[in-house]
């Protein structure tokens, strides 16, 4: 007898399969990978295309860029989407286009060939992309944080300044001099990213700097956060957003609010006001946009740039193409987070199966579940319909729950379940720091501070 445990999983179609209609599905993050999930009963075919072989949980990302988790936490290897949705290939490429008339998708297939796909269903999920409203320097010196190559880099960027600083700080030391150049970074945007992002470099500078780099001062790493806006995370209600500034103050990070930035230099942020604020590191966490190339696909879009669908998440004038996440738009545009693009996901799924299978389709209804962020060590928000506000620890322990538990896969939500509670549980005398680095090069990081030393208007050396 073979135990259950070890039984193979249907991993092919049924034999009739080749028949079934054809569901193309661009883009593997929230709506596209739950729109692969909903199908996976489906009589269909299903391609998912994306350029990376992962899917990432953007909302832990701030996590991976301030050394508090591996990147491997928050991703997932989309082909293992087929262990439950045998109906599911999937096919590494980036969209160039799409001709609705012809039903084809064309796929940059490697170097300059591009291949067509054909389909008889398609759901454009590829989300969004980091936009920096044509800010002067911001493309070329500020650090976004929309994807996990991004958030490596940020990480990276910041343990080397870090050991560059360092090294200035014990040689200023050794002469008997005085210390005086810290380390400054600048978060430009007051959402929930920004918002956690500072957080969680604020409790690095609380709980871990000193330990891990006692040659310096903890006051070395200053933290501003700076919002066009008078508020912080408009998405919440003002007692929400009081108790995030108030957090934020308590832990050390200058808040500059009511002012948008007009340009981005090297270790400068420059305010609309003119005021010019040091930053060594700008992480630009100000929103985000549809790609350019999406103008070219023929579709209707909004005055955002998203695409407008119906009131099935369909693409309007175009039966059978459907749009889900961050770049479905129109009237009824919903906020281009993670909950909605999972509702929406799994909509478009149930209306393709509804076709197939000659059923009527149904409007989508969505139900805001609520809205949570974390504003650092046993701090977070949780604003939830029909249910008492949460903050503080009781709120933490709630959107690690509720975070955890949209991960996919078992692996990821142990292993952000026990990096989370090793990070931030104990106390001051228990807690071990263990950031998690990566390719930290210190001296890439000194020679780029003499090589900008003209156009820079801080530090030692600065002629700009």
């Amino acid at each position: 007898m073979v135990l259950g445990i070890t039984r193979r999983r249907r991993a092919v179609p049924a034999k009739d399969g080749a028949s079934w209609p054809h569901v193309v599905i661009v883009g593997g993050g929230f709506a596209g990978a739950n729109a692969v999930l909903g199908l996976r009963d489906a009589r269909v075919r299903v391609t998912l295309i994306d350029r990376n072989v992962y899917k990432t949980f953007q909302p832990l990302l701030y996590q991976v860029a301030t050394a508090g988790l591996n990147p491997g936490d928050v991703t997932m290897f989309l082909r293992g989407l087929s262990l439950t949705v045998p109906n599911m290939r999937y096919r590494q490429g980036e969209v160039t286009g799409v001709d609705p008339e012809r039903r084809v998708v064309s796929i940059q297939g490697g170097g300059d060939r591009v291949v067509e796909m054909d389909y008889d269903y398609l759901v454009l999920a590829g989300g969004a992309t980091t936009t920096f409203f044509g800010t002067k320097g911001a493309e070329e010196h500020a650090m976004p944080m929309y994807t996990r190559s991004q958030a490596l880099a940020i990480r990276d960027r910041v343990f080397a300044e870090l050991e560059r600083s360092s090294r200035e700080s014990a040689a200023a030391h050794s002469a008997g001099k005085r210390f005086e150049d810290r380390l400054h970074v600048a978060v430009v945007g007051g959402g929930p990213t920004g918002v956690e992002i500072a957080g969680a470099l604020a409790d690095f500078r609380k709980q871990e700097l000193d330990i891990l780099y006692p040659e310096m001062d903890p006051g070395t790493l200053q933290i501003t956060l700076i919002q066009r806006g008078e508020e912080l995370i408009k998405e919440f209600r003002p007692s929400f957003r009081q108790y995030a500034a108030q957090e934020l103050e308590k832990r050390g990070v200058t808040l500059a609010l009511g002012e948008g930035v007009e340009e981005v230099g090297y270790d400068f942020v420059r305010l609309a006001d003119d005021r010019v604020l040091e930053a060594d590191i700008t992480i630009w966490a100000a929103g985000v946009g549809i790609p350019d190339e999406v103008a070219q696909w023929g579709l209707p879009q909004d005055k955002r740039g998203r695409i407008a669908v119906d009131e099935h998440l369909q693409v309007e004038g175009h039966p059978g193409v459907y749009a889900a996440g961050d770049m479905g738009g129109g009237e009824n545009a919903l906020p281009q987070l993670a909950r909605p693009a999972v509702e929406q996901g799994k909509h478009v799924a149930k209306m393709i199966a509804a076709e197939v299978a000659g059923k009527p389709r149904t409007p989508f209804t969505y139900r805001n579940p609520g809205t949570m962020a974390t504003i650092g060590r046993h701090a977070a928000i949780a604003e939830i319909p029909h249910f008492p506000d949460l903050s503080g620890s009781v709120g933490w322990a709630a959107w690690l729950a509720v975070h955890v538990g949209q991960l996919l896969g078992h692996r990821n939500q142990r292993a952000v379940s026990m990096n989370l509670l090793s990070l931030y549980g104990g106390t001051r005398a228990t807690h071990q720091p263990n950031p998690v680095v990566g390719e930290v090069n210190s001296f890439a990081a000194a020679r780029a501070f003499e090589e900008h030393a003209t156009k820079r208007k801080f530090g030692e050396g600065a002629k700009g």
